[in-house]
């Protein structure tokens, strides 16, 4: 399990910078090392933040990720870009994924964290879900490799300055596509292979088998309800869930509570059935979040849960179960 770091960007609400320090001091003592980030995550506070624990404890430690393809700089407050996040700093994002860009976000990213190099370099955001259509998300891959930014992480990557390049995207689809058009080593893929959803094993999750290509892991809850379970107002991708989505959950937290198993910690441990999902980044922003996810990671789960699953047709039939591996 891996700290995904864009709670500590005030996603949502402010959170005070000693329980942020506090978080990530807990998450390092119960042995968590994979650390990711990025410039969009409270405008810099983010990685300002992992960056000042960083200097805790020691930079070789820890595995480090961050992002590229958001330029911050400063501006009149009328002009600040927060999108979800709260008290931020007076800046304004910029998409830029051209050679230049990743070049100028990657040194900006260094500096706020302190460090002198990161480990995976992921390109932020081209799907359609963040960019607000095909088209525009389209139109950012073809940045991406026309306009050089596919080049420089390449280049970082040959030079020994990163260790491995992907994206961190909230749909799979565009992630197979990149495939089609370069060399990645892995994706953070947020909340598109879960307890909930697993129509990535279509295609996309069977070409990462064959390409040895690795996935992180994020958003493993759907945005919350398979850690809240159904209850009035549980968020679904960023938003209310639906009706019929509502309904499928109360449906898998039935067969996980007839086992006496938390729907949460089904939730979590499904996804490493999967022999490509290397590691899990659960959002987190207290040492109390921190201490009940490893317990949650660590709850024992009879087999019988996920062949009932299966059985029920909650879950495909060729998902892969963590028994298995």
């Amino acid at each position: 399990m891996g700290y995904g770091g864009a709670a500590l960007g005030n996603l949502y609400r402010k959170i005070e910078e000693h329980n942020a320090q506090a978080s990530l001091d807990a998450a390092y003592a119960a042995g968590i090392r994979f650390f990711d980030t990025a410039p969009q995550y409270g405008l810099g506070r983010s990685e300002e933040r992992i960056g000042a624990a960083i200097g805790r404890f020691g930079r070789e430690s820890l595995q480090l990720s961050t992002k590229v393809g958001r330029l911050l700089f400063d501006c009149e407050p009328q002009d600040v870009t927060p999108e979800a996040f709260v008290d931020v700093p007076q800046k304004r994002i910029v998409f830029d994924y051209t050679y230049d860009g990743v070049m100028r976000s990657y040194e900006a990213s260094r500096q706020r964290l302190g460090v002198a190099n990161a480990d995976i370099l992921l390109v932020h955001d081209v799907c359609a879900f963040s960019q607000g259509s095909q088209e525009k998300s389209d139109e950012k891959v073809r940045e991406l490799f026309d306009g050089g930014g596919y080049r420089a992480l390449t280049e970082l990557r040959d030079a020994g300055e990163i260790a491995a390049i992907g994206a961190g995207v909230n749909e799979w689809q565009v992630c197979e596509r990149l495939l089609a058009l370069g060399d990645f080593d892995g994706f953070l893929l947020a909340g598109r292979y879960t307890l909930l959803e697993q129509e990535a094993l279509e295609s996309f999750l069977p070409l990462c088998e064959k390409r040895d290509v690795g996935i992180i892991l994020g958003g493993p809850y759907n945005s919350g309800i398979l850690a809240t379970g159904p209850k009035e107002g549980a968020m679904y991708n960023y938003a209310p869930a639906s009706a019929p989505v509502l309904e499928k959950v109360r449906k898998i937290e039935a067969v996980c509570r007839s086992h006496d198993v938390p729907l949460i910690a089904a939730a979590l441990q499904f996804v490493f059935g999967h022999p490509n999902v290397k590691t899990v980044i659960p959002g987190m922003v207290s040492p109390a979040e921190v201490e009940a996810n490893v317990r949650v990671l660590e709850t024992p789960i009879p087999t019988g849960l996920w062949s009932d699953l299966k059985g029920e047709g909650l879950i495909r039939p060729d998902a892969p179960l963590p028994q298995e591996v």
